[in-house]
């Protein structure tokens, strides 16, 4: 696994943990589908790790699944789900902390 270069706010603010990278990776993505594979891939995390808290995901309703094309079940964000809901707001709420930061530091 290749380390991502720049970390997101979001996972700066909370730690680095393979739930949060793949809860960053789905909020920055929340319009799109995804199979698990894609999922552990684009977040950086392996197959194997995936496995072991992505039921808890959908058991949770974090994750619902959307469809199924061949052999594969996509997977997105459950945006009806109130924590999931308040994940994404905090989520740019720190994004335009940071960069307002940033902006004000560089004027």
């Amino acid at each position: 696994m290749k380390q991502k270069e720049n970390k997101s706010f979001f996972l700066l603010q909370f730690g680095d943990t393979p739930q949060l990278r793949v809860l960053d990776f789905l909020i920055g993505n929340h319009f799109f589908d995804f199979p698990m594979t894609e999922i552990a891939r684009e977040s950086n995390v392996s197959y194997n790790s995936l496995k072991v808290f992505f039921k808890d995901f959908i058991k949770n309703k974090i994750l619902i699944k959307t469809r199924r094309i061949g052999k594969s079940d996509y997977y997105k964000l459950n945006l009806d789900n109130t924590f999931v809901l308040n994940l994404v707001r905090l989520d740019w709420s720190l994004t335009k902390r940071n960069v307002l930061k940033d902006i004000e530091v560089s004027a």
